[in-house]
């Protein structure tokens, strides 16, 4: 047995001290990464990040990451051993990095009950349920809308664009091409907006293409119902290739009652942008058409009353590799005392999923719409909207849906939706090539060779 010298054992201990004080002082430093890599958006999260810091003494390194590298950049990490602490990520990779072990699904969990679960939109929890909690922290998210003219619709006594029998009714008494279009729907087979469109209109009528054992044959009388309508509204929009560029230049023009966007539209629609103007009158800037629409983000079909909202949902993950402790603390003041900043970095595409606080259950919805949107001009959305406009937006989230995530298939949905064989098959409907019965075995055969 070799006996240490007193000099080894002091080089020893100091070797110790110094590795025990390395690793308290890495203890001490996050890193978090973020798929919001524009450079004022980055800005925005380590001016957060640093507020933060002055709080706990914890840093914060944030680290950009092109939103299309993210799965194999994550794959990767958690191969080596090498995730970060907090990933702020896309619907899509909750569920399944919840189950391949790369997220710690009981820190996230413990962050939610924490800070009350019933603060939170129902439909951004529920995307992220798992059998025993939640995959992640919901961040922010925004829905789908149909814009339309509201003053149009007053003018003609009608209702609200929130059912499928509505819109219809509206197309009846507003279209009068070309002055004026009913609709202007997507119908270029491949841009990823059709898809967009096309899931919002079938989760209306209650129309998924998978259940719990995978592909799901689609049911022949609600999928008519579907394809009858979108023919309608695609029939009353302009011939040719649409999709959101066209829409959002002829209502801005004055030339379309309803479209579907998303809420990214908003600060546009006010005059905000030079880059995208409302071209309604001779003022770029004229807020006038903001004044004149109205939105609706849950809208329903004959066989789903309840209707549903198309939704995006971005989560922060706190992963399998992470200081949890530390992690836990980033997300919570993201979510608490820093959340208003967290919205700030683009109010426009991010509504508040937590609405509030104990003291106040509807603090963060508030302080959200007092936060400026725009480009070349800026405002806050509660001067541009009326209060119950803003209501409407928010309350999308509580009812929000996509295709695969209560039936635990997203990642099979994602693959359908990729596919686009939904959208050639519409499309081929709505240019006559066969009917809808025709249309809905082809659709049922073609969807269940994809795995």
């Amino acid at each position: 047995m070799t006996t240490l010298t007193k000099t080894g054992r002091a080089l020893l201990l100091a070797a110790a001290s110094s590795l025990a004080l390395s690793a308290a002082a890495g203890a001490d430093t996050i890193r978090f990464w973020t798929t919001e890599e524009q450079p004022e958006r980055l800005a925005r999260q380590e001016a957060m990040a640093a507020d933060f810091t002055a709080e706990t003494g914890i840093e914060v390194e944030v680290i950009p990451v092109t939103e299309s590298d993210l799965g194999t950049r994550a794959t990767a990490a958690f191969a080596a051993g090498d995730l970060p602490d907090v990933i702020y990520h896309t619907l899509q990779y909750a569920l399944p990095w919840a189950e391949a072990g790369i997220l710690d699904t009981d820190a996230a969990s413990d962050v939610i009950d924490a800070l009350g679960a019933d603060t939170f939109a129902p439909g951004a929890l529920e995307m992220a349920a798992t059998a025993d909690g939640y995959a992640s922290v919901p961040v922010d998210g925004w829905t789908q809308m149909i814009v339309y003219r509201a003053d149009l619709f007053a003018e003609n006594g009608l209702e609200p664009p929130n059912s499928y029998a509505n819109v219809l009714a509206a197309i009846e008494a507003l279209h009068n091409p070309p002055e004026m279009y009913g609709f202007v729907a997507a119908t270029k087979v491949d841009e990823n907006f059709m898809s967009q469109v096309l899931e919002h209109v079938f989760l209306a009528n209650g129309v998924s293409p998978v259940d719990a054992d995978g592909v799901a044959e689609l049911d022949v009388d609600a999928t008519t119902e579907v394809l009858e309508f979108y023919r309608a509204i695609a029939e009353a929009s302009p011939e040719g290739e649409l999709y959101w560029q066209q829409s959002r230049e002829l209502y801005f023009a004055g030339r379309a009652a309803m479209i579907i966007w998303s809420p990214f539209i908003l600060d546009e629609l006010a005059g905000l942008r030079d880059s995208a103007p409302p071209t309604i009158n001779d003022d770029p800037t004229t807020r006038d058409l903001a004044a004149a629409t109205g939105i609706v983000t849950n809208f329903s079909g004959p066989s789903n009353p309840d209707g549903a909202a198309w939704g995006d949902v971005r989560y922060f993950g706190i992963t399998a590799d992470a200081d949890t402790d530390a992690a836990m603390q980033f997300v919570e003041y993201s979510m608490n005392e820093g959340y208003t900043a967290t919205l700030a970095i683009a109010p426009e595409g991010k509504f508040p999923v937590r609405r509030g606080n104990g003291d106040n259950p509807n603090a963060f919805t508030e302080a959200w719409a007092e936060l400026e949107v725009g480009v070349d001009r800026r405002a806050p959305l509660g001067e541009l909207y009326a209060q119950e406009m803003i209501d409407e937006i928010v309350g999308g989230l509580d009812v929000a849906q996509r295709w695969g995530v209560a039936e635990g298939q997203l990642a099979l949905a994602s693959r359908i939706i990729n596919s686009q064989v939904i959208n050639r098959l519409v499309r081929e409907y709505i240019d006559g090539e066969r009917d809808a019965a025709a249309t809905v075995a082809l659709m049922n055969e073609e969807l269940a060779a994809i795995e």
